[in-house]
């Protein structure tokens, strides 16, 4: 799995980014990443066909987002992508799980039918992890996750079981410090670092990522950003100085009270669409059902 990949969420969901993956592809980006969620399956997928290279040449992620079944998922998500398997397809969050076993045997047969490489999750804690771990047949390749300076400290166990289980941690969101906590206590380090290095300090986050054995997804409309965050591979290491003193202040901020009440609205939100579908689809079987009744009365 290449190190760093193309996001196709959060701002893009439900755009059409048929533009953006074209120029990240054009900028040197050879992983994709999508979900059912997003609906940005049918642009990716149009991106890559216009682009003309091969499909061995590009690596694809996709998730299952609970919108559908997992069968009815992956096959949507192969149409609208136009490609007969993915490289890797998560689980998007556990929200949508509605029986963890079932729905990872859900996940093994679509490895074992040969319509993803490989299987995975995303947004699972340590106990999750430990959970899956004790019904699985075949091990999740990836966890992908929010990982930045300022959750480091919450997310460190997790990444080290990970690691000790030969699972990759994929982070997302990593430029948080800059993006939306600037002026946190991160920001001294990082720019000395930048300083040292003659780099951006987004380069020296993405650097700091690096550094924990974690590979990134991270998006832009911005094809010099793109270069820049490709650059980050050429760039030399962090210090084991640089590291601890960005760890160190990672800890002090920002109130880990502001992001648990961040997440906890998140999670609410989620809960609540998932829900809302889960009624959609049963209300829409409930009328197919009555209609086959009334037709065969």
């Amino acid at each position: 799995m290449p190190a760093i990949a193309f996001g196709t969420g959060s701002k893009w969901k439900g755009q059409d980014v048929t533009d953006y993956v074209s120029q990240a592809i054009e900028a040197g980006f050879s992983h994709i990443d999508s979900a059912q969620w997003y609906k940005t399956e049918d642009s990716v997928g149009r991106a890559i066909h216009e682009s003309g290279l091969g499909r061995s040449d590009l690596y694809l992620t996709t998730k299952w987002s609970g919108l559908t079944t997992i069968p009815e998922a992956i096959q949507d998500s192969l149409k609208n992508l136009g490609v007969k398997q993915v490289d890797l397809y998560l689980i998007h969050n556990p929200m949508v799980i509605t029986d963890l076993e079932v729905n990872w045997r859900d996940f093994e047969k679509i490895k074992e039918d040969g319509l993803s490489r490989s299987i995975g999750v995303s947004n699972f804690d340590l106990k999750l992890m430990q959970d899956l771990l004790k019904i699985a047949k075949v091990k999740p390749a990836v966890n992908q996750i929010l990982f930045h300076p300022y959750n480091y400290a919450q997310m460190k166990e997790l990444v080290e079981f990970s690691a000790e289980h030969g699972i990759v941690t994929e982070a997302y969101s990593s430029l948080q410090p800059i993006t939306k906590y600037p002026g946190g206590p991160v920001d001294k380090p990082v720019e000395a670092a930048a300083k040292r290095l003659g780099a951006s300090t987004t380069q020296v986050l993405l650097s700091w990522v690096k550094s924990k054995g974690v590979a990134i997804v991270t998006t832009s409309s911005n094809k010099g950003r793109l270069q820049e965050y490709l650059a980050v591979a050429e760039l030399p290491p962090l210090t084991d100085e640089e590291i601890s003193a960005i760890d160190e202040a990672g800890a002090k901020g920002p109130s880990t009270s502001i992001m648990t009440s961040e997440k906890a609205n998140v999670r609410k939100w989620f809960k609540i669409a998932s829900i809302t579908l889960q009624l959609i689809f049963q209300l829409c079987f409930l009328v197919r059902f009555a209609y086959r009744w009334m037709y065969v009365w």
